[in-house]
């Protein structure tokens, strides 16, 4: 190819990734609104990218497909003739066993890739391994140890790129936490979430996403473990943009009360094993226990998103009926399902739309939904040339 035209072909790439369309939209309109969303082509590094009814969207699919496989025991070759490159900076269960099987469940094919695979960032450039995958496969899960990895992997392929967790964000444990929830409560609206333990990429991406579910976020974390200051700046946005209430403490029972959901996760994450002896000692008075939910609401649950250490959550709760870590880690398949559905395909779901605004019950295993209104923006869509 003349140099002149790989320049205007490599100007035109970066011009259709670096789109945006922003028209303002009402979301009052229920059904119909939900179902014209399309997130096809987009990647999923944040849900801070991602609007309220996007989000919805990406619960009721993954409901719906849930509903379709597991329930009616149908067969959607959705993803058919289609590949996803996982790669895996860390170690990994239910990230990589719900993407895996779950690709492959939809008839795709999982590619499985660690560190010592491949040359990224070793022999070959982020730049070169991003423009290289997209050459070979439709789209890719990356579990990193850096976000700015995955910015980069972004950045330069012209695929979806999903974020499998980083440093900063675990979006894809999110949605199944609010899936769960979803299923569990029959609505998400009004629901309190109390978190009590470490300001980790976790919490960061319940910050990103409770407001836009109408779900209130209490969050207690030790002096010195709080969520990341930016996080934080947007957060009290999104709450005050939506009307729900976002509390800071370092007392875990001030976090707890009347709360609906009370949520941990790992005091030491991957990468801060010579850390745990302090960190043990300063997380001391935040483990769950049944006195923790005394002060709760009567109907309160438990979730984490695993492994699970006893001194974040002793055996009383975390094996207790009002524990939802099982079907929470299940619950990881079905909405990593949903997500890459969303991205690669139009899907339509075929169950009705849930109900996140009034406490309904799931009718013959499907959902029933309702809208609140909002005005958000469209974001940034990536050109899907593997469809």
């Amino acid at each position: 190819m003349p140099l002149n035209l790989l320049s205007v072909s490599k100007s035109f790439l970066k011009c259709l990734k670096s789109f945006h369309y922003n028209p303002q939209r009402g979301f009052s309109s229920g059904l119909a609104s939900l179902s014209s969303v399309s997130l096809k082509g987009r990647s999923c590094l944040t849900l801070k990218d991602f609007s309220s009814d996007e989000i919805k969207r990406l619960l009721w699919v993954s409901g719906d497909l849930k509903h379709q496989i597991k329930h009616e025991k149908q067969y959607l070759p959705l993803l058919q003739g289609k590949s996803i490159a996982m790669i895996f900076e860390k170690r990994s269960t239910r990230t990589r066993m719900s993407t895996e099987t779950g690709f492959a469940l939809l008839g795709g094919h999982p590619c499985f890739l660690t560190s010592q695979d491949i040359h990224l960032g070793v022999n070959e450039s982020c730049t070169d391994t991003a423009r290289v995958l997209s050459g070979l496969c439709n789209i890719v899960l990356a579990r990193v140890y850096s976000h700015a990895t995955l910015e980069e992997l972004d950045r330069e392929a012209s695929i979806p790129i999903i974020n499998g967790l980083s440093d900063l964000y675990h979006p894809i444990q999110i949605l199944a936490d609010f899936l769960t929830l979803q299923e569990h409560y029959g609505s998400l609206s009004g629901l309190t979430v109390s978190w009590i333990g470490d300001g980790n990429n976790v919490l960061h991406s319940f910050m990103m996403t409770a407001a836009k579910l109408g779900v209130h976020l209490k969050v207690a974390t030790p002096k010195g473990y709080e969520p990341d200051k930016s996080v934080i700046e947007e957060a009290q946005k999104l709450s005050k943009q939506h009307g729900t209430q976002l509390v800071l403490t370092s007392d875990p029972m001030e976090a707890a009360h009347g709360s609906n959901v009370l949520v941990t996760d790992t005091w030491v994450s991957m990468g801060q094993e010579e850390e745990k002896k302090r960190r043990l000692k300063d997380f001391q008075g935040y483990q769950i226990t049944m006195q923790t939910g005394t002060v709760a609401k009567p109907d309160w649950t438990f979730l984490h998103c695993l492994p699970r250490k006893m001194e974040e959550v002793d055996d009383q709760v975390f094996y207790s009926s009002r524990s939802l870590v099982f079907p929470e880690a299940e619950n990881r398949k079905w909405t990593i399902m949903g997500l890459m559905v969303s991205l690669l395909t139009d899907y339509t779901p075929q169950i009705s739309m849930p109900n996140f605004e009034e406490n309904t019950k799931k009718q013959d295993g499907c959902f029933v939904f309702a809208e609140r209104r909002n005005v958000e923006p469209q974001r940034r869509t990536k050109t899907d040339l593997h469809s």
